[in-house]
Formats: C-alpha cells, sequence, structure tokens
C-alpha cells in the first residue's frame, strides 16, 4: 500500500488504493440532493468506478460488483431507481452529480463538511492471505521466524509486520504479490480483503487461505459506511432505515457472497 495520501490515517490512504479517494476528488466541488430532492427527481445517483470488481464494474449486467448491488438495493428501499455515474480514477469529472458513495470509511472527522455517514455496514481494509499448504494461524503475530510476508511499498501493513519481527517482501502491485504467493515464492501476503476473497472465488485451485490476521490493527481494518455527500439528515435517517433492513434480512449478506466475501461487522 502506497501512502500517496501521508496526512491521513492508514485506513483513509488504503480506502484511496480501492478507488474511493479518486472519486471522492472527482465528485468533491458538486452539490449533492436532499432526501425531498431525490424523490422529487425521482432518482438516487452514485459514483463508482466502471472496472473495478468486484466493486463495481459496467462491463458484465450480470455482474456489476458489489457497491452496485448494495446501491440498487439501497435505491429500492428509498423507492427510487438508482443511476451510476461512472468515474475512472485518472480522471477528474467534478461536474458529475452524485448523491451517495459506497464503502467510505466510517470517520466522521476525515469525511467533515464532504459527507454525512450512514450506519456501518462492513469492516474492510487488510487480510493475510495465506499460500497452500501453509499452517493454519488466526492473527499475524503467530507467524513465524523466515515466514515472508508480501506488503505493499511503504505501507503499514509493512511497517507493523516489520516492528513486529516478521519477515517481508515489497510490492508495487497488488496483483504481482498475489502471483508470487500463488507461485510459492510467498508464505503469505497483506492484501485487501474484498480483492483477496473475489481472487479466491475466482482461483479455487490456487489453494490461498484468507486469514482474519489484522483485526486488533486499527490502521489495517476499519468499517465502511454509505457517503451521502451534503445530503440532510432526513436522508441519513431514509438509508439507515433501508441498510438495517438490508442488514437483517441478510440481503447484504448474500450479496457480497456472490463476490466470494464475508459480510462482517465488528
Amino acid at each position: 500500500m502506497t501512502r500517496i495520501f501521508p496526512q491521513y490515517p492508514a485506513r483513509v490512504v488504503f480506502a484511496s488504493v480501492l478507488v474511493i479517494a479518486a472519486i471522492l476528488f472527482a465528485c468533491g466541488k458538486v452539490s449533492a440532493r436532499t432526501l425531498a430532492e431525490v424523490k422529487s427527481l425521482g432518482a438516487l445517483s452514485m459514483c463508482a468506478n466502471d472496472d473495478a470488481l468486484p466493486y463495481a464494474s459496467n462491463k458484465n449486467p450480470e455482474l456489476p460488483g458489489f457497491q452496485i448491488e448494495i446501491g440498487r438495493a439501497i435505491a429500492e428501499g428509498l423507492g427510487v431507481p438508482l443511476n451510476v455515474e461512472w468515474i475512472l480514477a485518472r480522471r477528474r469529472a467534478n461536474v458529475v452529480n452524485c448523491d451517495m458513495m459506497l464503502d467510505v470509511v466510517n470517520d466522521p472527522e476525515v469525511h467533515e463538511g464532504k459527507f454525512k455517514l450512514s450506519h456501518p455496514y462492513q469492516r474492510s481494509g487488510l487480510v493475510l492471505g495465506l499460500g497452500k499448504g501453509a499452517e493454519p494461524i488466526s492473527d499475524y503475530k503467530e507467524l513465524k521466524r523466515g515466514q515472508k510476508i508480501g506488503v505493499m511499498v511503504g505501507s503499514f501493513a509493512s511497517m507493523i509486520l516489520g516492528k513486529a519481527g516478521k519477515s517481508t517482501s515489497p510490492y508495487a502491485f497488488q496483483s504481482d504479490m498475489i502471483e508470487e504467493l500463488v507461485k510459492g515464492d510467498l508464505y503469505g501476503a497483506a492484501a485487501s480483503s474484498s480483492s483477496l476473497s473475489y481472487y479466491i472465488l475466482q482461483h479455487p485451485d490456487a489453494g490461498l487461505t484468507l486469514v482474519n490476521g489484522f483485526d486488533n490493527e486499527p490502521q489495517l481494518t476499519w468499517e465502511v459506511s454509505v457517503g451521502l455527500r451534503k445530503s440532510d439528515q432526513a436522508m441519513v435517517d431514509a438509508v439507515n432505515k433501508v441498510l438495517d433492513k438490508l442488514l437483517e434480512d441478510g440481503s447484504i449478506a448474500r450479496i457480497y457472497a456472490k463476490y466470494g466475501l464475508e459480510q462482517r461487522l465488528r
């Protein structure tokens, strides 16, 4: 995980790697709508990356990504359709009018003046991916000397594992790190929970194991919420009501399962 924005906590930096920060920057100067305005216009808009599975994609209507499917469920709960504004991370698009963002780090201080946040609906961050034949563990502290773990260059995972005396190997790209893990050149990898879960679903024969080994490290795991851009409390309350129902009836868990993810809170 490259420290692109060192002034923010690790959880915000990592979210940027997952496209969130780029989209927030792209949408930041545009006013969004209140609940009454959304109802009046008859649609809810959401920003998403057009090629970032398992998060979002417009390449396959049958597999749009969990952000899109959760966004649609929220819009349906509000009684309006969802309009998706596709934003490329490398392109600035400050004319796009997005009411809603998903997977926004649940930290009101970081987003003050930009977002109102819903209840958290998922725990995200880093997990420990272990290669085929690795010994079962539950925490990164159980790793033994010489068991090399792939980390992103300059990341907080690299710092934390290094301070704990664990052997690490730096990578510029997560895809390269996962490839080396599959080949057996690494014992494990500190990777995105969503990306690794989706990889394991797509490549069951790779023999990788996902371990929630960083749950006790607040810099590496965090809760995410729906971010409502400059909206009103009525909108927050309405979205929370829908989210509570979707969590209670298992809808969000089923959406995540479609992409190989476990729905987790705390």
